[in-house]
């Protein structure tokens, strides 16, 4: 009996006769230091108390001290006792497990449950000796209990991983830590072909007084948990390495190389030629005649070089009719050769050479997986074995399947995109310019970088357009949105804003043709073709007046360089992005001096991955801090500069250093508005072209300035003025103050006139007409590389009888 403190108030004989103390010693004491515990450190020990204040009692097991020291297993039982007067009373029994009812199981029950046990359980002594095991542990290894006995494992077991297992139970012996779920693998004399894994568990055996007798292990074999976790290890690897890359021949190397060294020895991967060279395989199942147009994609060995081998990657394959890569892919079923005879067999026949090189290699099993997707054969993956691994099961063919599996939609999905990829690269070369045409009113050049790397296709687009009067339109739009429906919506932005920049109309009135045409377009578009809308900026710089007009759409402002290196944004009017409807635009002329650089560009340049707007105009600036560099190395410099390497935002960057025509290529006159004037005008220009070295375009160019002057004479208000420049051709220019544009007219045989715009488009390599503020300017361009005139008389006689006239109607007086 004891007290709320813990303090033993009753002791019997039966205690006196289990721990050694008299009723007078234990009487009084506390119960800690009658039951003092094995194992306790010095000081008080409260277990005592707290299991006495529990209301419900308490019991367990406990290893307690006999007073003389020696070691007592105790099962414990503590009882409340209602007692009225005291008020606290608890009944404590005691006893010591080889005196309750289980401590009489006998060593032969003990060992007939151990014996019936379906693992196995074995004894070993201090010298890791066999001394017990059971019936399934037999069974398992494979070895008799004779032969077991008083011997160590590994003069038993010499496939297991000994070296380890006998460490691991001497760490037990050592430390009394028991090891649980301690897994190896291992060869096992019932098995010795094929490698198993097992789960061991080991505890240490002690007697009664605490002294070490050896260890007791169970062993359960594990293998086909193993492989089911080997083989999910093993797909969860081959899901991360196959398919990297949208790429056939990198997709069917990753095959072979994710099933060595785990799965086969060697692996190779073909693939029908067709498939390879893009074109589209058909479904359904193959003959032999289409396995002749095979190429070898992919192959791994577990030695170095793939010695195996005995073509490589890229080279087309010859397998026999009745080889297994044949067969396999024309019966459309996986192939499992568990026992591999090389020296037998049809297919060995008729490739002797193939057969004899993989005998002397030593491959005893073989398994071929067609690879198909989608309906479509692809090609045949084969795996091998030459190592004493054991031959391939069932359940390694099911991997491979999946291997191949996983492969085949890759293998396809690159091939599908291969195709596509390549129409989208079509698209894109021939949606935006190549080269930037030949011109004398600036030096440019230009980069574009597309967000979507798949496609390689965006929306933004930049061009150069030569105008007449060796003008130049500089262009860079937009359009919202990424792919080919963005690249589509491009390619008629960019025929438009051309088509736009051949009438010679000014900055604002092209955003405002082009704003009309993608409203036209939005208009007619299904809604699954989302939103449709785009930004441009549109510039004319003249090298003969030095100057630049601009205007914008919802565009970023471009930056002008000085020839200083000083960099600005151009502040211009913003107008709404094209698609809106309902704005106008403005545009803003600017005095550009010789050897400006002017920077067009598109959002994606500025904003990054940080999408720092500030942070991408500073970097502009100071990428271009030298405008004298080569344009080339300044957009080499830009896009290199960029952030994260590959942008957020399509990318397109126009690099534009203005020239200035010499004056020395210039020359204007006024003409006045009498027909007499007409010769003057012809003696003029044709003095001009002997200064100019350009006397073999004397005929055309009289010819030309004759007829521009006559018609601004005739059906014009002056005044009227002629302009000649000597650029990349020659331009003839008359202007007038009239906005009547001229048209080509079908003159009947009898009329004396109407022939005059058809002489100059038989001449001219160009022709138009452009308005401005003050009228219209009719303009006409001869190649200065042109061939010698014949005899004018000649070519005029000719010509008139082309037109339908009679030459004698054109014959007068020199001015007429």
């Amino acid at each position: 009996m004891a007290d709320r403190a813990g303090v033993a108030r009753g002791w019997t004989a039966g205690a006196e006769r289990l721990l050694g103390y008299g009723v007078s010693e234990a009487v009084g004491r506390p119960l800690t230091d009658l039951f003092a515990v094995v194992g306790a450190g010095p000081g008080p020990d409260s277990r005592w108390t707290d299991r006495l204040a529990s209301a419900t009692g308490w019991s367990g097991l406990e290893a307690v001290r006999h007073k003389d020291g020696h070691r007592l297993d105790l099962e414990f039982r503590v009882l409340p006792v209602l007692d009225g007067r005291k008020g606290f009373s608890r009944l404590v029994l005691a006893a010591e497990l080889t005196q309750t009812p289980w401590s009489g199981a006998s060593r032969s029950f003990l060992e007939g449950i151990l014996g019936m046990s379906p693992i196995g359980v074995a004894m070993v002594n201090a010298d890791l000796q066999f001394i017990w095991l059971n019936d399934s542990l037999e069974q398992m290894g494979g070895t008799s209990r004779e032969q077991r006995l008083g011997k160590r494992l590994g003069e038993v077991q010499p496939g297991l991983a000994v070296k380890a297992i006998e460490e691991e139970m001497r760490r037990v012996l050592r430390t009394g830590t028991p090891s649980v779920g301690y897994e190896y693998l291992g060869r096992p004399q019932s098995d010795p072909q094929r490698e198993h894994a097992y789960s061991t568990s080991f505890f240490r055996m002690e007697d009664e007084a605490g002294q070490v007798l050896g260890i007791c292990y169970m062993v359960l074999d594990v293998t086909e948990s193993y492989r089911a976790r080997q083989r999910m290890t093993l797909l969860n690897k081959a899901g991360e390495r196959i398919g990297s890359s949208l790429d056939v021949w990198r997709t069917a190397q990753e095959l072979a190389e994710a099933a060595v060294p785990d799965l086969a020895d060697f692996v190779t991967v073909d693939l029908l030629d067709a498939l390879l060279s893009g074109e589209e395989a058909a479904p359904g199942e193959l003959d032999a005649a289409d396995l002749l147009a095979m190429r070898r994609a992919g192959q791994q060995s577990v030695r170095e070089g793939c010695p195996e081998a005995v073509i490589t990657v890229g080279e087309p394959t010859a397998y026999p009719p009745s080889a297994p890569v044949v067969r396999s892919l024309t019966e459309g079923d996986s192939t499992l050769l568990q026992s591999l005879d090389l020296a037998d067999g049809g297919w060995a026949a008729e490739g002797p050479v193939r057969a004899a090189h993989l005998r002397s290699l030593g491959f005893h099993s073989l398994m071929v997986v067609p690879l198909r997707a989608r309906g479509v054969f692809l090609g045949a993956a084969a795996f091998s074995r030459w190592q004493a691994t054991g031959p391939f099961q069932p359940d390694d063919l099911v991997l491979a399947e999946e291997f191949v599996a996983r492969a085949a939609i890759s293998i396809d999905n690159a091939r599908r995109y291969t195709r596509e990829h390549n129409a989208a690269l079509t698209l894109q070369h021939s949606l935006l310019p190549r080269d930037l045409p030949e011109q004398c009113a600036v030096e440019a050049a230009c980069r574009y970088l597309p967000a979507d790397s798949l496609s390689g296709v965006g929306g933004d687009w930049f061009d150069v357009i030569p105008l007449s009067g060796a003008r130049v339109a500089l262009v860079v739009g937009d359009v919202v949105g990424h792919g080919m429906h963005a690249a589509a919506t491009m390619g008629r932005l960019r025929a438009a804003v051309q088509a736009l920049a051949d009438l010679d109309l000014s900055p604002e009135e092209v955003l405002a043709h082009l704003d009309d045409m993608l409203n036209r377009v939005a208009h007619d578009a299904n809604a699954d073709d989302g939103v449709i809308g785009a930004t441009c900026l549109y510039a004319v710089y003249d090298p003969v007046s030095c100057r630049c007009t601009l205007a914008r759409a919802g565009h970023p402002a471009p930056l002008l360089v000085g020839p200083d290196g000083a960099g600005e944004l151009l502040d211009l009017p913003t107008g709404p992005p094209l698609g809106l409807g309902g704005m106008p635009f403005e545009s803003v002329e600017l005095p550009l001096p010789e050897g400006s650089l002017l920077a067009l560009y598109t959002n994606g340049l500025l904003l990054g991955k940080a999408l720092d707007l500030d942070g991408g105009i500073t970097r502009l600036r100071r990428a271009l801090a030298d405008p004298g560099a080569p344009l080339e190395d300044l957009c080499d410099t830009v896009i290199g500069g960029l952030p994260g390497g590959r942008p957020v935002d399509d990318v397109a960057l126009l690099l534009a250093r203005t020239r200035a025509l010499p004056r020395s290529q210039l020359a204007t006159w006024e003409i006045p508005a009498d027909p007499s004037a007409v010769g003057e005008a012809r003696r003029t220009a044709a003095g001009r072209l002997r200064e100019w070295g350009l006397e073999d375009l004397g005929f055309s160019t009289e010819l030309i300035v004759s007829e521009l002057v006559t018609n601004a004479i005739r059906h014009a208000t002056g005044p009227i003025g002629l302009r000649m420049i000597r650029a990349r051709d020659l331009i003839c220019e008359v202007s007038d103050a009239s906005s009547t544009t001229p048209h080509l007219r079908h003159a009947r045989t009898t009329d004396e006139g109407g022939r005059g715009l058809f002489l100059i488009a038989r001449y001219a390599q160009r022709w138009g007409t452009r308005y401005t503020a003050h009228g219209k300017i009719i303009w006409a361009e001869l190649p200065l590389a042109a061939a010698p005139e014949a005899e004018p008389s000649n070519d005029l006689d000719t010509l008139l009888e082309d037109l339908g006239g009679d030459p004698a109607d054109f014959t007068g007086a020199e001015d007429n």
